[in-house]
């Protein structure tokens, strides 16, 4: 069937078992779960858009999510005409930190999709990182599947790795897998593990750094910092390691690679539409060459040394205020100059001196003339010298 955007002639509203969530006995799908699967936003940003206007559904505007779709409807976004679902595409990327999760910072900040490939896909986010929080996030064109990683019913596994100052025991962060009210807010259980600690300066009362790793299956706002800071630590790193079965492995800081078709079908089944899982052995999109030269660092010192860089690279310099002193530059030593050698001269300094204090040259001495007396020796008729 021929769509036509500009059709103004009735068309069902599709209100009918409105609040049912799948296709109706003659097909349709609710309109937020429609534009999910198409990649445009989550379902609960879908309804926001639906709050703002911004959807229509044959030319007419929608004010409300319980409307159900049917084959042959055009629905639009600002004006623009949605694509019917394409199959389910799953992308890694390294987040570094400074960048927002989302597609629209009302303060201008830099965000993820900003900084992704031009030629990706429209993708969504499944889950989100905070400002400072780098690591792993998954990116999918698939806004149904996104919503079912991201509930805490599904069980998804979260593994982080957070850099804390302070002091703990093991004793105490086993206390966490009963769970911690933090703030009137409840939180599953966490299973943290002790990694090492770097003891701390001897009179200091801040504590030493230390490095634990977390596991959890909620994912809620800044679960990992509030539920630390509640034991007293001071979150200055925090890294996620794994979401569900993906692992940031060695994926440099700002790469994407994409999951292969094969891996979605074995792995995320369960949560992707049937019609929607994709064919095929390969991964349809290929990172750019200078992306594939690039690599995660390796140890702890390397990974240590990347984040102190990139740190050095986003925070502004120290500015001083005016009247302040500045740190006074020491000249170095003067050296002294040492005495010319003349040629020809031989000794110490003194008689380096002494020879270039000459004004007139010295002349050679005269050679001797042929058959004059030499010392130790008597003259010969003939005017040869004495013999050996």
């Amino acid at each position: 069937m021929v769509h036509d955007p500009q059709r103004t002639h009735p068309a069902p509203t599709g209100q009918a078992n409105a609040a049912e969530d799948g296709p109706e006995p003659g097909g349709g799908e609710r309109v937020a779960k429609a534009l999910a699967r198409a990649g445009v936003a989550s379902r609960r940003e879908v309804e926001r858009l639906i709050e703002a206007g911004r959807v229509a559904l044959n030319g007419k505007t929608l004010t409300t999510p319980a409307v159900k779709v049917d084959p042959g409807d055009v629905l639009t976004v600002d004006g623009q005409v949605v694509n019917e679902a394409e199959p389910t595409r799953v992308f890694r990327y390294h987040k570094p930190p400074g960048l927002m999760t989302t597609h629209n910072d009302p303060q201008g900040r830099p965000t993820v999709f900003e900084a992704l490939p031009k030629d990706l896909p429209r993708l969504i986010s499944v889950g989100r990182l905070d400002l400072n929080t780098e690591g792993l996030l998954l990116l999918t064109n698939d806004g149904g599947l996104a919503r079912a990683l991201e509930l805490p019913e599904t069980g998804v596994v979260r593994r982080y790795r957070a850099r804390a100052r302070g002091r703990i025991t093991q004793e105490r962060l086993d206390r966490l897998k009963h769970g911690v009210t933090v703030e009137g807010v409840r939180y599953g259980a966490i299973e943290a593990t002790l990694d090492k600690a770097r003891e701390a300066a001897p009179g200091s009362q801040q504590g030493a750094n230390l490095w634990i790793t977390l596991t959890l299956s909620e994912g809620k706002n800044r679960e990992v910092r509030r539920v630390l800071e509640s034991l007293g630590l001071s979150v200055n790193r925090l890294i996620r390691l794994a979401y569900g079965p993906f692992a940031l492995g060695t994926l440099g800081v700002g790469q994407v690679e994409e999951v292969g078709p094969r891996v979605i079908r074995e792995q995320l089944a369960d949560h992707v539409t049937p019609a929607n899982l994709p064919k095929g052995e390969r991964a349809q999109w290929k990172p750019p060459a200078a992306q594939a030269r690039r690599r995660a660092p390796q140890t702890e010192a390397e990974a240590e040394r990347a984040h102190r860089q990139r740190t050095a690279e986003t925070e502004p310099k120290k500015e001083y205020k005016a009247g302040w002193a500045k740190p006074k530059i020491k000249p170095k030593p003067a050296q002294k100059a040492k005495p010319p050698r003349v040629s020809g001269a031989k000794g110490g300094p003194r008689a380096i001196a002494k020879a270039g204090s000459k004004s007139a040259p010295r002349t050679a001495a005269p050679a001797p003339r042929s058959g004059a007396r030499k010392p130790g020796g008597t003259r010969r008729p003939g005017g040869r010298g004495p013999r050996g």
